[in-house]
């Protein structure tokens, strides 16, 4: 999942701290695949796992340490840079509550975007994390987020949201290099969990993000299921 949402860092700060405020956002969650790949299927039952009741810090700050601690395999990249919230996610598996959580925080991003031209989000699968060409017509899911709602949309023009989100792109690449560079040199036989800081590297995350209301602050939530 990827999404390049221009706002001033004051919007980034405030979106990272206030909750989605429910599923309805969102107006027209069961069309999520309208007009891709996987057209006709229906995504009703799933969005019953989304959580709008969490902020954006909560959600994204228990991503990121769950990866730090060995328990996730997954990867999150969220920055604010060039002014725009940047993310680039990464799951293995179409984890529901995870997924549309994850599109919900997004669309909450309407909120406090600095230009009233709406945005593009990007959900995408079977491709080693890489985006896709923008003719490409894999399984796809395209978020239109504005100002005041967002829904999914069946047809998008995606060449500019793609060549924008580049650069974003090869910051979750240089994340995945080195996460890997150091699972090949840990002492697997220690019979230690592997552990690591590079997601909470300021060159993938915005420090803001672990402030405050993230996990070291609060309770862990139990897990999600689909």
């Amino acid at each position: 999942m990827a999404a390049r949402i221009p706002m001033s860092r004051e919007g980034f700060e405030g979106w990272l701290s206030t909750p989605a405020r429910g599923l309805s956002r969102i107006v027209n969650r069961a069309d999520m695949f309208d007009g891709w790949l996987w057209n006709g299927s229906r995504a009703d039952r799933e969005w019953d796992l989304a959580d709008g009741e969490i902020t954006p810090r909560e959600f994204f700050s228990e991503a990121i340490e769950d990866t730090c601690s060995g328990a996730s395999q997954d990867g999150c990249i969220v920055l604010h840079r060039d002014g725009a919230l940047e993310a680039y996610l990464f799951h293995f598996g179409y984890k529901e509550w995870s997924v549309h959580t994850a599109l919900l925080m997004f669309a909450a991003a309407g909120e406090f975007k600095s230009e009233a031209a709406e945005d593009t989000v990007l959900f995408w699968a079977e491709t080693g994390g890489s985006l896709w060409p923008p003719d490409a017509t894999g399984w796809l899911a395209v978020l239109s987020v504005g100002k005041s709602e967002a829904r999914f949309v069946s047809e998008r023009d995606l060449t500019e949201t793609v060549a924008g989100l580049r650069p974003v792109e090869s910051r979750f690449f240089d994340m995945i290099e080195r996460l890997g560079e150091e699972e090949e040199s840990w002492d697997w036989e220690s019979g230690r969990d592997f552990q690591t800081d590079t997601p909470r590297d300021p060159a993938f995350v915005d420090p803001a993000v672990l402030e405050e209301e993230s996990w070291r602050d609060r309770p862990r939530r139990a897990p999600r299921h689909a």
